[in-house]
């Protein structure tokens, strides 16, 4: 589920996914750059909130 949520809003994603700090910074970058750049640097965003997403998932594995 979180992985479509990181497709139409990347910055609340990053944060279910357990990184507040990031979050904030790629929601500071990403407003300005889908608003002025319409939409073309949100494929990037999408990628790295998907990265840290399964990042997550497998920290969570190796501590089982």
């Amino acid at each position: 589920m979180n992985y479509v949520l990181a497709l139409f809003l990347p910055p609340l994603s990053i944060l279910l996914a357990g990184r507040p700090f990031v979050a904030i910074i790629t929601f500071l970058i990403w407003l300005p750059a889908v608003l002025l750049s319409g939409g073309l640097g949100h494929p990037i965003f999408i990628l790295l909130a998907w990265i840290l997403i399964y990042q997550s998932g497998e920290i969570r594995r190796s501590r089982s």
